[in-house]
């Protein structure tokens, strides 16, 4: 019989999550209707925004951020080197130029001082990335911004249910806008899904209008004729269609009421990986700042693989033969071929050695199990086998 493999992330769904996706298939809109708004309230409500925009996808949701920022061919936006690759791609889906910053080697947040110098007068906005659930230094990428005339879209994918400053991720006071993720791994779910979140009225209505084909039915917004009656509507942009449904803003505001008990709970398991891990030198986790409170989307270490005397992918393996599942966030994105093509052509080339936290980082990164269904025990079972396979040192 085969070891039941511990995965590194995983949904949640309770009986009320399945009733309430139930009682929208019974009702008369499965898209388009009122669980959109509802659930755009709940984040609103839950993260101190003035506006929440659902999207189809986080992918889709920085792509639309993007764009309501209004970036297009010629522009250079600035993000993260260790991220998911949808955080460059939103602004190459506009012709811009994706470019990467280093990040910090304690935190694996984007490094300051690299995303200042990677500022052009092409530079038209910065994606910082709250990495695994602890918010970048929002503060100073704030203040970097308005030194040199640009927008800041938060990329807040792993921090729903995060604090910085005491104040919640979303709220708006350093970001102008503040994406997030509902992908089954995440705080919670829509199966797929993600939302903007803004405090600025245009950039709301510009959100709006792009995830639903640029179509305007305002008639306040019209533009080429008053409206001559209720059907009436003008496609005044380019948009896409980027719609969450119904059935999935229901699941979406039923997990919404668990966010602070699932939160608590990844929190719990942090503290209890913490301990354990203290004992083990060759792995090490990234280090949390006072100022701010994760929500622990992920638990990222670095293995010290040299004095392991194996490789990751070894490590991966007897891992996984143990049961413990595990991944890797991120691949360096400037490795990624598209990018260094991109790069390339506009002159731009970025080489590992530019980004030498970044490599330093990702030469010994590992996830570990880290969901709220996954028990004390499951945590001593995760250790132990690390213990296992890297050894004690």
């Amino acid at each position: 019989m085969s070891t039941p493999i511990l995965p590194y992330g995983r949904q949640s769904i309770s009986e009320d999550d399945i009733a309430a996706v139930t009682a929208v298939l019974r009702s008369d809109f499965l898209t388009q209707g009122p669980e959109v708004e509802r659930f755009e309230a709940s984040l609103r409500e839950a993260c101190g925004a003035k506006h929440a925009i659902a999207y189809s996808h986080g992918t889709a949701a920085l792509f639309g951020a993007c764009w309501a920022a209004g970036v297009g061919p010629g522009d250079e936006v600035v993000t993260s080197a260790i991220t998911f690759a949808a955080s460059a791609n939103c602004a190459a889906y506009l012709g811009a130029l994706p470019v990467f910053a280093d990040v910090r080697p304690d935190t694996c947040g984007v490094d300051v001082a690299s995303l200042e110098r990677a500022i052009t007068p092409k530079t038209k906005v910065l994606i910082p990335v709250d990495f695994t659930g602890q918010p970048a230094d929002l503060a100073q990428v704030h203040a970097l911004a308005k030194k040199h005339g640009l927008l800041v879209i938060e990329d807040a994918a792993h921090s729903l249910g995060a604090l910085y400053q005491g104040e919640p991720v979303g709220c708006g006071r350093y970001a102008d806008m503040t994406m997030l993720s509902f992908h089954p791994v995440k705080h919670i779910t829509t199966g797929e899904g993600g939302a903007v979140l803004t405090n600025d009225d245009n950039l709301a209505h510009r959100l709006r209008l792009f995830r639903n084909h640029g179509i305007e039915r305002e008639e306040s917004r019209f533009v080429t004729q008053p409206s001559p009656g209720p059907w009436y509507h003008e496609m005044q942009e380019l948009g896409h269609n980027f719609r969450l449904t119904d059935l999935q803003a229901a699941l979406g505001r039923s997990q919404m009421t668990r966010l602070p008990a699932f939160v608590a709970r990844r929190r719990a398991i942090a503290a209890l990986y913490d301990k354990l891990l203290a004992d083990l030198p060759r792995v090490r986790p990234l280090a949390q700042l006072q100022d701010r409170l994760s929500s622990y989307h992920l638990y990222a270490v670095q293995i010290d693989l040299a004095a392991a005397g194996k490789d990751r992918a070894q490590v991966m393996h007897e891992l996984r033969q143990a049961g413990v599942g595990s991944q890797v966030h991120y691949i360096p994105v400037y490795r990624h071929p598209f990018h260094q093509r991109n790069l390339a052509a506009a002159g731009r080339p970025h080489r590992p050695e530019q980004f030498p936290n970044a490599e330093a980082y990702y030469a010994g990164a590992l996830s570990l199990p880290m969901y709220p269904a996954l028990t004390d025990q499951d945590v001593v079972k995760v250790v132990d086998a690390l213990r296992q396979v890297v050894g004690i040192g």
